[in-house]
């Protein structure tokens, strides 16, 4: 048996170890284990490493709160991407002068080198410690109900027991303490000096509006200042390429206060953008044997009852209306009778397409596509931009196939997906695996057939030669999937294309095919949606090209700029050649100056700008200008042509001169 030192930093003085696997399960490193125990150091730098970093610093950020304003009460703080949060009830909303006050706290404490020492308690001994803090009396009962606890509070409380983390002075005194599952860095000072604070919001006690409204502290942590350093410089460019920012400077979409939160109108540049990414996806399809079908917004709610969706996923959905109309014995018209949703997804109404006439195994697999557009009620604080809207159009394909083919189908899939993400110049992804959580009512159907899913996912997922990230109890409640997670230009990730294996639905709507002996079967149902939204892959897209999209989705691919006004009709027969090949291109015969010209098409990021004077004319030439500046000189007409459409059949990102060489 070994016993770890109460710091761990006899062990690991560098900091690089923070934790422990111990058996498969995270530790801390003042941990005991036997010689039987598979042991794994967890290191600072490794995901779960910088999650424990990032959830022990908002400890550190709890406790300094409650020493600026004893009165805070205590909300939850997770770890999330890139950093963390803590909510609190306080008197007063917290300000910018406020958080300088608390960063201060912070550093003394950091300093302070306080132990993080692990304590388990009964339920009753957690209510009389916590007794001053009502939302932690509130988890303590909510132990074990992990469905029904707020987002982030299963860092405190789970199906096991209760354990609270006392914050320890060298001299032996607790200095803090918080509920909490753990695991901890083993003191404070492994914190250093990588962390800052960044934002304050407001957040609504387990995310209900029915709840007290809580003041929530947002912060990042990293090992080291120069990785925090380096955030700090992608979060910078990040908001350069913001989409909401760009979409309103390009002139792409707006979100009109007439219309309601979370339901944009796409403008005439964002228009042909978004009918460019539409249009090669729908080549793809039918390049690739899928088969059109089209249906409507809204239906009777029976059909969600069948589908699961109203048992599910209510929450999701916009309330029913009540469209029927039913006459009485005197003639009298009024609204009663079914009640219609709109929908929330497009999967129940291509089961019924599939369940429309008898099928035969020789159709199968039958792949069924669609440009759905649906409507989730999305709550007013989660909106953000396009990446999160309340109505969408979802590139949705259901496939159907018998169970010999599902492997062969999930693979075709997978590279369908890989192949056309890269076609639109996202190239650096890695899977995760996203599967049931044991116990959860959440989850519906056989164990047996979820079992035999996710293996089928995962063997398909580890062909792919890609890195294959675990995500349990991140499965839609029908089946588990297979998302695909792309990096953009800075590093950013985010998930893409998802592929669902289902054997729920196909039973809950009778689906049935004859096979070749004769005898009825029940297909296996495979859900792929490519872009998640088409709102959300514009707006991916926009950040990951910042505005400068490649020459074939640009919204304006040519401007024509004459030196000066008399060689304005020469251009303009370049530009009427170039629109009967379908570019999209313009003359500029305003009357600015030349080089405002080029200003206004460069801030506006238009590819390819065609300048001509005199010795252009003469020569029946013209010179390209790109967006960095450089310039093309003395370019035969029909050559210049022909790069341009190259450049638009080849998707080409074209920025500078040697793109086009």
């Amino acid at each position: 048996m070994t016993d770890f030192p109460a710091d761990g930093f006899a062990l690991f003085p560098d900091r690089s170890v923070v934790a422990l696997r111990v058996n498969g399960e995270l530790k801390d490193l003042a941990t005991t284990v036997t010689a039987d125990d598979q042991v794994e150091p967890v290191t600072i730098d490794s995901a779960d490493g910088l999650s424990i970093l990032r959830h022990s610093t908002a400890h550190v950020l709890a406790q300094a709160v409650q020493r600026v304003k004893p009165q805070a009460n205590l909300g939850i703080g997770p770890p999330v991407t890139d950093g963390f949060y803590y909510d609190f009830q306080v008197d007063e909303p917290f300000t910018p002068d406020d958080l300088k006050v608390i960063k201060k706290e912070m550093e003394r404490i950091v300093r302070e080198n306080q132990r993080f020492v692990r304590r388990v308690v009964t339920d009753d001994e957690a209510r009389a410690e916590l007794a001053d803090e009502p939302f932690k009396l509130e988890l303590i009962g909510l132990k074990g109900g992990s469905a029904e606890a707020a987002e982030g509070a299963s860092v405190e409380v789970g199906a096991g027991e209760l354990t609270i983390y006392d914050n320890v002075t060298r001299d032996g005194e607790t200095a803090w303490k918080d509920l909490c599952r753990g695991p901890h860095v083993p003191g404070t000072r492994v914190i250093g000096n990588g962390w800052d604070l960044t934002r304050i919001a407001g957040a609504y006690w387990r995310g209900s509006e029915k709840n007290p409204q809580l003041q929530r502290i947002y912060g990042t942590a990293w090992p080291t200042k120069d990785e925090l350093r380096a955030y700090q410089h992608r979060l910078e460019e990040a908001a350069k390429r913001d989409h909401r920012k760009l979409g309103k400077e390009l002139d792409l979409f707006s979100f009109p206060d007439e219309i309601g939160p979370g339901l944009a109108v796409f403008h005439p540049k964002g228009g042909i953008i978004r009918y460019e990414i539409e249009r090669y996806m729908r080549e793809r399809l039918l390049a690739s044997g899928y088969e059109v079908v089209n249906t409507p917004h809204i239906t009777k709610g029976d059909l969600f009852m069948t589908s699961g969706h109203l048992q599910w996923y209510a929450d999701g959905m916009y309330p029913p209306m009540v469209l029927d109309e039913v006459v009485d014995a005197d003639g009298h018209v009024s609204r009663e009778g079914q009640e219609y949703y709109l929908k929330p997804m497009n999967c129940p109404f291509h089961n019924l397409i599939f369940r429309s006439r008898g099928r035969s195994y020789r159709e199968l697999p039958l792949r069924l596509s669609e440009f759905g557009s649906v409507y989730r009620y999305e709550k007013s604080g989660t909106l953000s931009g396009l990446t999160r809207v309340r109505g969408m159009t979802q590139d949705d394909t259901h496939i159907y196939v018998t169970a010999d083919q599902v492997k062969g189908e999930l693979t075709h899939s997978l590279d369908f997906v890989l192949q056309t993400l890269r076609d639109y110049g996202l190239n650096d992804f890695y899977l995760e695996l996203s599967t049931k959580e044991d116990g959860n009512p959440k989850f519906i159907g056989d164990d047996t057939l979820w079992t035999e899913a996710t293996e089928t996912l995962r063997e398909v997922a580890e062909a792919s030669g890609l890195d294959l990230v675990p995500d349990p109890g991140g499965a839609a409640f029908y089946g588990p999937k297979i998302s695909v997670q792309a990096r953009d230009a800075i590093g950013r990730t985010w998930q893409m294309s998802t592929i669902q294996l289902d054997f729920n639905q196909p039973e809950r709507f009778e689906l049935e095919y004859t096979g070749p002996d004769g005898e009825k079967h029940r297909p296996v149902m495979i859900h792929r949606a490519l872009f998640g939204s088409v709102e959300r892959f514009f707006a991916i897209l926009l950040e990951h090209y910042a505005g400068a999209f490649p020459v074939w989705l640009a919204p304006v691919q040519v401007v024509a700029v004459p030196v000066a006004a008399e060689y304005g009709d020469y251009l303009q027969g370049i530009v009427t050649d170039l629109k009967t090949r379908g570019v999209r291109a313009e003359a500029d015969h305003s009357d600015d100056r030349m080089q405002k010209k080029i200003r206004t098409h460069t801030t506006q990021k238009v590819p390819l700008m065609l300048i001509a004077g005199e010795q252009d004319r003469a020569g029946g030439t013209v010179s390209f200008r790109f967006r960095d500046g450089t310039q093309l000189n003395g370019i035969p007409v029909d050559e210049a042509v022909a790069r341009i459409t190259g450049a638009i059949s080849a998707r080409t990102l074209v920025n500078t001169a040697e793109d086009l060489a």
